[in-house]
């Protein structure tokens, strides 16, 4: 377990926001980018190992999110808003580059970097969320309805407060109960006329990887910053159709490991599994190492915290030797 009195925290400017950010040590820039429903909390245990191996992290609160300002329309959740966000990030530290590690949605907010300014991103790391072209012919939401129907979450969560009401017929911490322990293979559907949070089981005993003082963290910071911002990502999805048109067909070339477990949400059930070890990965993304960690479930840092930060730190000090460049 970290601790938790070495890592020091603040608040920045950044992209006409204030970004919440805990950081822990010297050297190099590694920016730690969690998902849905998280905070920086969910990289506890990757901070302190980084930092006693000579890296300077930050894990930001990602906008919506945490002690971060979280803009109340959908369209404040664009990857362009999302991308310079981090952008903003790495120029108060005044670094040229980061390592930028990211999972779940901040994996994809770190494809995204990588695609639109590879020139400050160092090498990435990606976990349990590939990186797929967004496609010019068919819309995200019409894709995720035609083939998971209403239950779908990406479909649930669209309408701005369905979600929010649904959450609010429980207490945060089984909220969080109920997605973090998430730990069946088959997609996020919930049965036809049902809510998903209704659908989603609380378990009656936690895993060995977190505490409930763990949950309890994340608990009070969703009850301070209400769940709008978190869903305003998913209701921002058809942004990606609209805006990425100019880089379509469009490789990304920076030095990537993508790390997800062989028990992830749809690793056999979509196909994921198929994809990230096939061709089309590949090509998209040429300069690629592909790691699948047995029996490990969606939130992979957390659960094998060992194994994914000695994956992290083999991966990014090959490129830790060249000399890091001040704007």
């Amino acid at each position: 377990m970290m601790n938790m009195s070495e890592v020091s925290h603040q608040r920045i400017k950044t992209n006409d926001i204030w970004m919440h950010i805990a950081e822990q040590g010297t050297g190099p820039l590694v920016l730690l980018l969690h998902g849905f429903p998280e905070i920086w909390y969910s990289w506890r245990h990757q901070i302190g190992y980084l930092a006693k191996h000579g890296y300077h992290v930050v894990a930001p609160d990602m906008r919506g999110y945490g002690d971060t300002d979280s803009p109340l329309t959908p369209s404040s959740y664009s990857p362009l808003h999302l991308v310079g966000d981090l952008v903003g990030l790495l120029d108060h530290f005044g670094q040229q580059q980061a390592f930028v590690v990211g999972h779940d949605y901040g994996a994809i907010v770190a494809w995204h970097l990588s695609l639109f300014r590879p020139d400050r991103v160092k090498a990435l790391v990606a976990l349990s969320a590939p990186y797929f072209e967004t496609s010019s012919s068919i819309r995200s939401i019409e894709s995720f309805r035609q083939g998971f129907g209403d239950g779908c979450y990406v479909c649930q969560f669209q309408e701005p407060g369905r979600a929010e009401r649904s959450f609010a017929r429980y207490d945060y911490l089984t909220v969080m109960k109920k997605f973090l322990l998430y730990n069946k293979t088959d997609y996020l559907v919930a049965p036809p006329g049902m809510e998903l949070i209704d659908y989603l089981e609380t378990p009656a005993v936690l895993p060995p990887w977190i505490t409930e003082e763990d949950l309890q963290v994340y608990a009070e910071k969703f009850e301070e910053s209400g769940f709008t911002g978190a869903l305003n990502y998913f209701r921002a999805i058809e942004l990606y159709w609209e805006l990425l048109g100019p880089w379509q067909g469009k490789r990304i070339d920076v030095p990537a490991k993508f790390i997800i477990g062989d028990k992830d949400i749809g690793f056999d059930a979509l196909g994921t599994g198929e994809y990230v070890k096939g061709d089309v990965f590949k090509s998209l993304v040429p300069n690629l190492e592909v790691v699948i960690l047995d029996g490990g479930h969606h939130f992979i840092q957390q659960e094998k915290p060992q194994e994914v930060s000695h994956e992290i730190l083999s991966f990014i000090s090959k490129f830790s030797t060249e000399k890091f460049h001040l704007v």
